[in-house]
């Protein structure tokens, strides 16, 4: 039992919790001298400030390092994840499906430089996250990511690009490598850093994984997460037994490691109760279906003396005066209060029953189960879900039995996770996308259930292999096959489910990780060439339109990248309106002060428009005066 302070709260600890949930991978342990005894040794929470320093500096800092987890580049994991980027999200109509109305993102690109873009539009808005990660079997390492290193040496050092400069997306990083581990873990500790960022404070993250990073995944997740936090590690039946390089032994399992990010708010929901598990609710009443489990304590701490408050009497239906009693006869306890036990008796929750207590006829008391509304708690052994096997048939009957993708995860393995994890309006995340499962399942919950549940998937245009079966079929990118497989899915659904999908959203955005939409106008006198005089004229790029400029601002500005959005022409100008004022936009040159002032009068929380829409520093000032008077709240920027 936790005793009482009886003094005043302890500030300095107080700071190191808030420290441990920003950042619990710099928490570590230390002996508490102060409470300790030579009988028994007490430990405290401490700030390791070397790793501190390091989460909060963008370059690598020296120093020695401690007892802890480590490899060769986990600093250089650190600042990549901090690092920022020029980069941005360009929306593709044409690739799209439903745009105007969808809640759903399909997003095309490096899942980090996703992450980083996503840091202020999702930021802890995502309820569960699954990723099944690339294996590290030493061949198809397609996440090179620069670290420290010069992007030049690095790139031509790993092989990132082949002999045409392409994106060299299938070289090794084979167990001859000397970081052949260590190039594994920078890979998933920026990524999972990034992506702790994105959930809401009840959310979970799934991860799939096998047995050659599984151990160094857990301890990674630890530090990102907080070791508190780990939930269970699910052990799956993959119902295909390949060989394990041992003699005699095949695997039959891969593992699922599950975390929260805060442990006291998270929540597992329970699953349907099938018919097997059911027949233990073998006793029916006119309330239904139930099973009784006895009334008094057994096992441990069973005793009066243990809790004297639950030994009292209730009354059996002959009107005899019961007490628990043990089995051999001493005096024991319920396992409730006296007012409790009432409320059962008032809810025919309790139920009696004559039994023999050393030869003896006497009156026992059991509490009654009803199997109406019950769930079943999840194990974390599971191999009653779909194996793969069956997620490439799923495949195929997509594909015209065509195997376009190798090792899917089945449709039901996602949807247990969803089922488990999920509330029916959340927001679900894979950015190691493969063939769009996670999307799939998604959208099959939700015509099972009506759910709304919305989906971010990110997925790199990885190449098919040449030879392969989606190249045959016309993909060229892994991207490209998660697209279609995603517009196939959602069409088949509706069409078996023609009824009760009527409102189901099988649509999705499609964006793309480009380049930043400005141009790079900061160089010094001395470097200005007559070729880049140009590009003084415009700090746009010439390629980029308004929806371009419009995405970039929603994620400068941390707004949601599925909102409605409405485009109108007033006074020559295109006018665009985001989720019905949060943002409204105009990027034409020379607005007039009529355009000005309508967007005013209509109060948007935020104004954008291009710098070069006002020719003069007196024009600006007149914008940001028509502002005060009409919108006074409207925060006013320029591109």
């Amino acid at each position: 039992m936790e005793k009482m302070r009886m003094e005043s709260v302890d500030m300095a600890q107080n700071n190191v919790d808030k420290i441990a949930a920003l950042f619990p991978n710099c928490i570590t342990e230390a002996l508490d001298e102060e409470k300790s005894t030579p009988e028994k040794k007490v430990y405290k929470k401490v700030i390791n400030f070397d790793m501190l320093r390091q989460m909060l500096s963008e370059e690598v800092l020296d120093g020695d390092e401690a007892y802890e987890f480590t490899w060769v580049g986990k600093k250089e994991a650190i600042v990549e994840a901090n690092k920022p980027i020029r980069k941005t999200l360009r929306p593709i109509i044409e690739e799209s499906v439903d745009w105007d109305t969808t809640q759903n993102l399909f997003i095309e690109g490096d899942n980090l430089e996703a992450l980083k873009l996503l840091q202020e539009s999702y930021l802890g808005a995502i309820k569960l996250i699954y990723i099944d990660p690339p294996y590290n079997t030493g061949h198809d390492f397609v996440y090179p990511d620069s670290f420290i290193m010069d992007n030049e040496d690095y790139n031509d050092g790993t092989g990132y690009f082949d002999e045409d400069g392409n994106v060299n997306f299938s070289r090794e990083n084979n167990a001859s490598a000397a970081k052949y581990h260590s190039d594994w873990c920078s890979m998933i500790y920026s990524r999972l850093v990034l992506a702790r960022n994105l959930l809401t404070e009840d959310g979970l993250i799934f991860i799939s994984i096998d047995d050659n990073e599984q151990g160094n995944l857990k301890k990674i997740c630890d530090e990102v997460f907080g070791s508190s936090n780990f939930m269970t590690c699910i052990s799956r039946g993959t119902g295909t037994p390949t060989g394990g390089g041992f003699d005699g032994l095949v695997n039959e399992l891969d593992y699922i490691l599950v975390y929260s990010k805060n442990i006291s708010k998270a929540r597992i929901n329970g699953l349907p109760m099938d018919e097997e598990s059911a027949k233990i609710y073998d006793q029916q009443d006119e309330y239904g279906r139930y099973l009784i489990r006895p009334l008094r304590r057994t096992g441990g701490e069973d005793r009066r003396e243990d809790r004297p408050t639950m030994y009292f009497p209730l009354t059996a239906p002959d009107g005899t005066q019961v007490y628990p009693i043990g089995p051999t006869g001493y005096e024991s306890r319920w396992i409730c209060a006296p007012e409790t036990a009432k409320k059962m008796e008032e809810n025919h929750l309790l139920a009696w029953k004559k039994t023999k207590r050393q030869g003896e006829e006497v009156w026992q008391v059991y509490q009654k189960f009803y199997l109406e509304n019950r769930t079943k708690a999840p194990g974390n052994l599971w191999t009653d879900v779909e194996g793969n096997k069956k997620a490439t048939r799923d495949i195929r009957n997509l594909f015209e039995s065509n195997k376009v993708f190798d090792f899917p995860k089945p449709i039901g393995l996602l949807k247990k996770i969803i089922q488990i994890a999920c509330d029916e309006d959340s927001l679900v995340m894979d950015f190691f996308g493969g063939s769009g499962t996670t999307a799939h399942a998604v959208m099959q919950m939700n015509a099972e259930d009506n759910g709304k549940r919305k989906f971010i998937i990110v997925q790199l245009p990885e190449s098919t292999p040449e030879s392969s079966e989606a190249r045959k079929y016309g993909f060229e990118t892994i991207s490209e096959l998660a697209i279609e497989r995603i517009k196939r899915a959602g069409k088949t659904i509706k069409e078996e489910n023609r009824l009760t999908t009527q409102d189901l959203d099988i649509g999705f955005r499609v964006l793309k990780i480009d380049e930043s939409n400005m141009n790079d106008v900061y160089y010094s006198a001395g470097d200005y060439t007559q070729d880049m005089l140009t590009l003084l004229e415009s700090n746009v790029k010439e390629d980029r339109t308004d929806l371009d400029l419009l995405f970039g601002c929603l994620l400068e500005w941390g707004l949601p990248l599925s909102m409605p959005h409405t485009v109108e022409n007033l006074d020559g100008c295109r006018i665009h309106t985001y989720n019905d004022g949060d943002l409204v936009a105009c990027f034409d040159e020379n607005i007039p002060d009529s355009v000005i002032k309508s967007v005013a009068k209509r109060q948007p929380l935020r104004a954008v428009f291009r710098d070069s829409s006002f020719n003069s520093s007196p024009a600006k000032i007149n914008v940001e005066e028509i502002f005060k008077m009409f919108a006074p709240d409207t925060r006013v920027k320029v591109i």
